[in-house]
């Protein structure tokens, strides 16, 4: 059964409630409904194990991702060496255990709905 909302909630990625920046990207989230959303923007250059590896301390990203990829192209390689190209339009459901890294010269902005809790977080 699908669970009904108990209060209208309305808030904007464009004023988040916080902002994780990080080498060639940012997080910004709102939280709503007890979720933490984030809008992730990584720039060219962009590769999970150099510019949040030293953040979050891990060998691979620990964070499990669902999310809509609004632009930009972006590679994402398992720990198991399985690899996908996702890009604009693309729905992404990506278990933890991986590194990712931005294709080209556009931007890979990506609105994630589960993983962004302790997605670059300083502790």
């Amino acid at each position: 059964m699908q669970k009904t909302a108990e209060k209208f909630e309305l808030k904007s990625l464009n004023s988040p409630e916080e902002t994780r920046k990080f080498e060639k990207g940012k997080v910004e989230l709102v939280n709503v409904a007890g979720a933490a959303i984030g809008r992730a923007t990584f720039e060219p250059g962009w590769k999970w194990s150099a510019c949040v590896k030293p953040i979050a301390k891990t060998d691979s990203c620990q964070a499990a991702h669902f999310g809509y990829q609004v632009s930009g192209t972006m590679v994402t390689k398992m720990d198991d060496g399985t690899e996908k190209t996702s890009k604009a339009g693309d729905v992404l459901n990506i278990p933890s255990g991986h590194d990712a890294w931005v294709v080209g010269n556009e931007a890979v902005v990506v609105v994630d709905f589960q993983g962004m809790v302790d997605y670059a977080k300083k502790n």
